[in-house]
């Protein structure tokens, strides 16, 4: 059954920088970058400047400002993840940090990225908050807007990888703002999200992977609402096999 949902005002920002990386996942190891974010990037880029518990940011539209532009590049990644049970131990100082390093070339492996180069998008999203936390829905817009204006943000948002910083700006008003690029491509079955947003409340959740069939129309991408049923997720019985 699916619960009313309080619609807050659509804050719209704009992010930039020199290079993206939002990987297809049927090319596997070899990183080859959509031409705009994901719904799970773009919502990345919302809770980097503003995030709480009792909200989830539901992307609307992702508009193109720039023709988008492949550079070929090779990075270096780690073969691993750091061990969560080892990092305890670090914090506790119970044992001596042995971090995973790109340049030891034991632990590095060398990819192939098909990056895009100076891309710039515009973002819309809105805030849903979870249940029990209407009554704080004008709070958060106005705790938002008040951020973005300023700058702030918890953490600096990025392009897809953590190397390719994103800068932001906040857009009150769209006089003056330029439309989107003339280009259209239907992207097939893309990425929405990997956590369940309407579970998501904290660092334990699972992940839950969900896609959506995507077309960018004339440099704008819609998005549906994590609720609707054009977003595939994962049944019940494959939840419980998983």
């Amino acid at each position: 059954m699916t619960r009313n949902i309080i619609r807050s005002p659509t804050h719209v920002v704009e992010v930039w920088g020199d290079f993206a990386c939002f990987s297809r996942p049927e090319l596997k190891v070899e990183r080859w970058s959509y031409p705009c974010p994901t719904p799970s990037a773009a919502r990345g880029m919302f809770d980097a400047i503003y995030f709480k518990p009792e909200f989830y940011w539901q992307v609307r539209k992702i508009e193109l400002l720039t023709q988008p532009s492949y550079v070929a590049l090779r990075r270096n990644e780690v073969g691993s993840v750091v061990s969560v049970a080892n990092v305890r131990k670090w914090m506790k100082a119970t044992a001596s940090p042995t971090p995973l390093l790109a340049d030891d070339p034991s632990q590095r492996q060398q990819r192939q990225t098909m990056a895009l180069r100076k891309p710039r998008f515009r973002l819309h999203a809105y805030i849903i908050p979870r249940p029990g936390h209407e009554h704080e829905q004008a709070a958060f817009d106005a705790q938002f807007v008040r951020r973005a204006s300023q700058g702030k943000c918890l953490l600096q948002p990025y392009l897809g990888t953590r190397e390719f910083i994103a800068f932001f700006r906040h857009i009150h008003s769209f006089d003056g703002e330029g439309q989107p690029v003339s280009y259209s491509q239907k992207l097939g079955w893309m990425l929405y999200d990997v956590f369940n947003l309407q579970e998501l409340s904290d660092c334990h959740a699972k992940p839950f992977i969900s896609m959506f069939d995507a077309e960018i129309s004339n440099g704008v991408l819609d998005v549906p609402s994590f609720e609707s049923d054009l977003v595939r997720k994962p049944t019940t019985t494959e939840r419980r096999e998983g």
